[in-house]
């Protein structure tokens, strides 16, 4: 018997003791035996490049977690979640919008917390002179407000609230240019679309393009928070749990204040 045929017999002789008392001819390594999940994320538009720069920080410890986003109005994103489109966690610009969903028993008990706050500010593009307060929206070279839809967009609703307070509101709803989300607004004063807009702080913030006038006074609106919860319909429910506790981090949390975002 040469050398090969040796080599043969012992390999097929080890295989048949291995099988004949149960174990697997091939152990699978701990990185391969852990199975991938996936996240899907609902969040209000204003989170979006906070959530982005967090994602990575979040995979570094947990490369086998693939998240992805779905971003937008938080009323519209509320109505998918009724009609059953898929996600596992959902990060509104409102409470009201949670609160509808918790009504309708579609969130996990115990998981739902609040991320963070906002402010509402008014800005205008970057080259405007002579604006400096809320009032100077019923000026006639003013003509075109950028606001979010109330109906689905919560800082169209703070927007509302605000310029009711302050009684300007019936003189210049003439001038409103609704848009599905907040970011939307901002690019409406960017691009000159719009003379003015109402947006967050957070959206003000990345953008070179325009500047802040002033911020709503917070006694003016419905406080400006951003409640998280898992969704029911997860299928994957505890690793939704551990990224919503992941936001709640010091990590997270130094992400959100560099982006404006009001947390404690």
């Amino acid at each position: 018997m040469n050398r090969r045929q040796i080599f043969a017999f012992v390999a097929v002789t080890v295989a048949s003791l291995l099988l004949a008392i149960g174990l697997p001819l091939v152990t699978p390594s701990p990185l391969l035996a852990q199975s991938n999940t996936s996240l899907l994320v609902s969040a209000a538009a204003s989170m979006k490049d906070a959530l982005e720069e967090i994602k990575p920080i979040y995979q570094q410890g947990k490369a086998n977690v693939n998240i992805s986003y779905n971003f937008g109005a938080s009323g519209a994103l509320q109505q998918q979640i009724e009609q059953g489109a898929p996600a596992d966690i959902f990060i509104s610009a409102g409470k009201k919008q949670v609160d509808a969903l918790e009504q309708k028993g579609l969130l996990v008990p115990g998981t739902r917390a609040n991320l963070a706050n906002n402010r509402l500010v008014l800005i205008v593009p970057k080259d405007v002179v002579g604006i400096t307060s809320f009032y100077n929206l019923t000026d006639t070279k003013i003509n075109k407000i950028a606001i979010g839809e109330p109906r689905s967009v919560p800082a169209g609703q703070y927007a509302e609230q605000v310029l009711k307070k302050l009684g300007i509101f019936d003189k210049v709803k003439s001038k409103f240019v609704f848009v599905n989300n907040v970011r939307q607004a901002l690019a409406a004063v960017e691009s000159g679309n719009a003379q003015a807009g109402l947006v967050y702080v957070t959206d003000a913030k990345i953008s070179n393009k325009i500047k802040v006038v002033v911020a709503a006074d917070d006694k003016f609106h419905s406080p400006i928070v951003y409640p998280m919860a898992v969704l029911k319909s997860s299928k994957n429910v505890d690793a939704a749990k551990e990224f919503v506790q992941f936001l709640s981090n010091s990590q997270a949390k130094v992400v959100l204040k560099k982006y404006g975002f009001i947390v404690s």
